[in-house]
């Protein structure tokens, strides 16, 4: 399977995995929250994917489950949870589709 489209359906998994994470908490917009957070874990799966770094995948995954969930840890001021999944959600999406994606 291509890496990009392997990329895209670890995203949407992980997106969805978030949101069930998510569903039982509350929040002042509940439905822009859920939506923002899969948007972020989709992408987090379409960038690892989309990109072509010579590091071993888990490694290129770490790096942008990082990046990419920073900026939503900056807003919400909830460094520990988001940034903590998206770094391993990130490094799981790496390794499978290094190891899988062609």
């Amino acid at each position: 399977m291509s890496r990009v489209v392997l990329g895209a359906i670890c995203g949407l998994a992980f997106g969805a995995i978030d949101v069930g994470i998510m569903l039982p908490m509350t929040f002042p917009d509940k439905k822009a929250a859920i939506t923002a957070a899969f948007i972020a874990r989709f992408g987090i799966g379409f960038v690892i994917g989309s990109s072509c770094l010579p590091w071993p995948g888990w490694c290129v995954g770490l790096l942008f489950g990082l990046l990419l969930s920073i900026p939503d840890a900056i807003i919400t001021k909830s460094y520990a949870p988001i940034i903590g999944m998206g770094a391993v959600g990130g490094a799981i999406v790496g390794f499978i589709v290094g190891r899988f994606g062609n």
